[in-house]
């Protein structure tokens, strides 16, 4: 037994998990040492080493976690060799329309996994909304909200790899499920960012770089053809060997491919590509996958979910409301897709099987929750950037998130 009861300790864990949060220590970090926590309080002492050991050795565990390790190393050589610059300004080019440029570059960024990664969109959209003089307001929140659109279908994204490695479920079987809400969440921060937005006439300067449109493709195709290539090779994997995607091989050997590629692309030399492991960030995020997977393990072995199934036996509480509120208020006070996932799915999966379905609704409600918490580090940059409260971005964010939430339970419950 525990020092304390399973309910008390989870108390316990949880608020000193919001503690380390608060003090913006690295999630990495706090999602290990919260694990520890729990289980120190919740379990046996001669169960934590077994424990740990197993969740270690986990094929799964390894394999997500190495890709993690990858994708942030592939997104810190997009950055270092500039070809994220190339890729945004190429773009910027191609398309001769501020309104869809503001929308697309913070969604390019998006590609880069970077905590307030927000922040490193902010200039471009700056720059693209002082043609259509906008508010602060409103350019805080397209920045916010577009940043945030790709997510859900990138099959890259560390937390819809996590989420499809812990309900073993395809990860193409939930982005399909997620497509129609990202369309609406892109539509909602369109209507509602643009609304009353003056047209802007096309200036001499706009026609000079459309003639320039061959080359801008060019520079586009190769600067976008490193994150394409491992892509398809992530899901040419999944599709041609079974088993490939439930232990996590098929994204972990795509993100090899994609640093060849970038390596080849960019001719990067050594002391440029050991550069990014100098930095914490790479393993801090990539301590994050590792800490989610122990976390998820401790909270299964205290048996919390026996709980959650007296409640929905009782009849009490519905449990899609649990499937969308959990994830969701798990989400808002993490400020962390990938906390809000991992806490969640042990949580929920003693009490629903999880599917393509559910996996799918938990991830849009963590994610969702995640975007608009206040203590979330794009929306908190985004507003010191451009100077305005949170206020007035909520204004804006609230409703599209209302909107996108409502998609998320209504495809939930049109599509089995």
């Amino acid at each position: 037994m525990g020092l304390l009861t399973v309910p008390l300790a989870l108390i316990v864990s949880f608020v000193f998990l919001g503690l380390m949060l608060y003090k913006r220590i690295n999630l990495g970090i706090t999602l290990n040492v919260t694990a520890l926590l729990l289980a120190f309080l919740a379990l046996d002492l001669f169960q934590i080493p077994d424990l740990i050991l197993r969740t270690t050795i986990d094929p799964l565990t390894i394999s997500i976690t190495l890709a993690t390790f990858g994708i942030m190393l592939l997104s810190q050589l997009y950055k270092e060799t500039r070809l994220i610059d190339r890729l945004s300004s190429s773009l910027g080019r191609i398309i001769n329309n501020p309104r869809i440029v503001m929308c697309l570059l913070p969604a390019v960024m998006g590609f880069l996994p970077v905590a307030g990664g927000a922040l490193m969109s902010a200039p471009l959209v700056d720059s693209e909304a002082k043609k259509l003089n906008m508010s602060h307001d409103k350019k805080a929140y397209v920045n916010l909200w577009f940043r945030h659109t790709i997510f859900p279908i990138y099959p890259l994204s560390r937390v819809l790899i996590l989420i499809a490695a812990l309900s073993v479920t395809s990860i193409d079987s939930i982005i399909i499920r997620q497509i129609p809400v990202v369309i609406v969440m892109a539509i909602a921060g369109y209507v509602i960012g643009f609304r009353n937005t003056p047209k802007m006439t096309t200036d001499t300067t706009e026609k000079e770089k459309k003639n320039e449109g061959h080359r801008n493709i060019k520079d586009f195709i190769i600067a976008f053809s490193p994150i394409l290539i491992t892509i398809i090779v992530a899901i040419g994997l999944g599709t041609a060997i079974s088993g490939f995607s439930q232990i996590g091989l098929d994204v972990l050997l795509a993100t090899v491919v994609g640093i060849a590629a970038i390596i080849l692309i960019s001719n990067v030399g050594f002391s440029l590509f050991v550069r990014p492991l100098k930095t914490w960030s790479i393993y801090g995020i990539t301590s994050a996958a590792y800490g989610a997977f122990l976390l998820g393990s401790v909270i299964k072995a205290t048996g919390i979910s026996h709980y959650f199934e007296a409640i929905v036996a009782s009849g009490s509480v519905d449990v899609t409301l649990l499937l969308a509120i959990v994830p969701a208020i798990l989400g808002i006070l993490t400020a962390s897709a990938l906390g809000g996932v991992s806490l969640s799915v042990p949580i929920l999966g003693g009490i629903i099987a999880l599917t393509s379905r559910t996996a799918s609704l938990i991830y849009m409600s963590a994610y969702l929750g995640y975007v608009v918490s206040p203590t979330h580090l794009c929306l908190v940059f985004t507003a010191d950037y451009f100077k305005c409260s949170l206020e007035k971005i909520y204004k804006y964010a609230l409703p599209s998130f209302i909107v996108t939430f409502a998609t998320a339970l209504l495809i939930y419950y049109l599509i089995p």
